[in-house]
């Protein structure tokens, strides 16, 4: 079982079949540096203190919510009539439809959530609908209200258990066209895209996702370290070199020629590529 306490408890439902169970966050932020803000003196701790610019500091008893409907206009709400509008999906997952995960455009993929059986007695259930799905090769969409708003999920069995993705609404993903659509539609020179296929496949190799730390995190830890102990270090950033690109052809080849050697992988003919989602 997920060590640490479920992000939501509930339960999921396809059609008439119910079982009780918890979403449990698949990433982990704890271990990222994060600073304080101190007095540059005393190294005391700032405390942030709730301020009406009228009536100065207030009591955090005072706070109400409010919609800003205009500039310096809003609308009060409060606690209890926000629960006055809880929906269902607040404490259930209910399966809507089923559809395949090519489908999803990668945009729309946000944070993944272990979704796990709460209770002995819910496994039975938890196990049919995980097998059904993988034996249909379906994502399963549905609904759930976290943090006071209610998100599309993407689940999909993995390994013994399910993994419920939060999908971004159609609101939140900007139109491609508005990026891409300034880009000249210019069509490149064959040579030139074959030299770039053989750098690709000179670089191509497993994905390992221990190979790729946070190496800013890395250098701040080490920076922390040495704080600890008392001393201090000279900063210097390398400053990038300058590569003004007026032969491309050129630039290319070189590039060849530094490409590391291809690791060796062993493919089976009737492989194909894994389709990665977004997070």
């Amino acid at each position: 079982m997920a060590a640490g306490r479920p992000t939501w408890q509930g339960h999921l439902r396809l059609s008439l079949v119910t079982c009780p169970v918890a979403l449990f966050t698949a990433t982990d932020s704890q271990g990222d540096v994060r600073f304080n803000m101190l007095h540059k003196t005393t190294h005391n701790r700032i405390r942030m203190v709730p301020t009406d610019p009228d009536l100065g500091p207030i009591e955090r008893a005072d706070i109400v919510k409010g919609y800003a409907y205009e500039k310096d206009k809003y609308v009060v709400v409060t606690q209890d009539e926000i629960d006055s509008v809880r929906l269902e999906s607040t404490r259930t997952i209910d399966i809507e439809r089923f559809v395949s995960a090519a489908e999803i455009d990668r945009l729309y993929w946000d944070n993944p959530y272990f979704l796990v059986p709460d209770g002995k007695l819910a496994a039975e259930a938890y196990a049919v609908i995980r097998e059904a799905m993988r034996k249909e090769g379906q994502v399963a969409l549905g609904r759930v209200v976290m943090h006071q708003r209610e998100r599309l999920l993407a689940i999909e069995p993995r390994d013994n258990g399910m993994v419920a993705w939060s999908l971004r609404t159609h609101r939140e993903v900007r139109d491609a066209a508005d990026y891409f659509d300034d880009i000249p539609d210019l069509k490149a020179d064959a040579a030139m895209i074959q030299i770039a296929q053989k750098i690709i496949e000179q670089k191509e190799g497993p994905f390992d996702p221990e190979q790729f730390n946070d190496r800013y995190e890395d250098a701040l830890r080490d920076l922390i370290a040495e704080k600890r102990k008392g001393k201090s270090r000279q900063i210097t950033v390398e400053a990038p070199e300058e590569t003004n690109v007026v032969d491309l052809m050129e630039a290319l080849r070189r590039s060849l020629g530094d490409a590391p050697k291809p690791r060796k992988t062993v493919r089976s003919k009737a492989s194909k590529p894994v389709r990665k989602k977004a997070s």
